[in-house]
């Protein structure tokens, strides 16, 4: 397919775009309670803003896996099976990570019912099975950071060498480091923070993808 390096670049940013402002729909907390146990940043939030930031979210993370395709495109050149492995373990996380995010509308109606025991015992339900899918696309996004950093310090790869200082789990972290240091901007970037690490790295990588795309047509 020809220009397949910047359509799948353009794919991930469309994806972090609109899941980024489905979960910022979802999640964000004007007083930002992100900190506080269970779902207090939740208790405000319109049943109308909810179904509409479900809506876009979900659509948005249908799009991650060929974002992560891309990824794989640009560093095929220095080991493909390492590269396709990335992209596999990638792709499996952003699946997981669709069924999280289609949850969290439902958990939003659920914590703004009355409190009774029937409602926490199927908060805790929520809990084992959907927050522990969270831990699932965090630990896919290290290891494809991790084979981020490896691959394009190897010089091989369609990357320059510094686009490892600018992997997904740094921004990530950068992202709860803004919040602690300025939390009056960090509070509207905390909610969607993967979303935004994401962004980033799929805007910096666009560049070298239009690049690599001309060197392919050349061959």
């Amino acid at each position: 397919m020809q220009y397949k390096y910047v359509l799948t670049a353009f794919a991930g940013l469309l994806a972090a775009t609109l899941t980024g402002v489905g979960e910022y729909l979802l999640h964000f907390d004007a007083l930002a309670r992100f900190s506080a146990t269970g779902y207090e940043y939740m208790s405000d939030i319109p049943a109308a803003r909810s179904t509409l930031g479900h809506f876009i979210a979900v659509a948005g993370a249908t799009l991650y896996p060929v974002g992560c395709y891309h990824i794989y495109l640009m560093l095929r050149p220095a080991n493909v099976r390492i590269a396709f492995s990335a992209f596999l373990i990638a792709s499996f996380g952003f699946i997981v990570g669709a069924v999280w995010i289609g949850s969290r509308a439902s958990i939003a109606a659920l914590t703004q019912l009355p409190v009774s025991n029937e409602i926490n015992q199927l908060i805790d339900l929520y809990v084992l099975r959907y927050e522990t899918l969270l831990h699932v696309i965090r630990a896919t996004t290290l290891i494809l950071s991790l084979i981020i950093i490896w691959l394009s310090l190897s010089g091989r790869s369609h990357y320059p060498k510094w686009i490892a200082l600018l992997n997904p789990i740094v921004l990530l972290i950068a992202s709860f480091v803004l919040f602690l240091v300025l939390p009056d901007i960090g509070k509207h970037v905390m909610p969607i923070a993967l979303n935004v690490a994401f962004f980033i790295f799929f805007a910096v990588s666009l560049p070298f993808a239009f690049k690599a795309q001309r060197r392919s047509l050349k061959i």
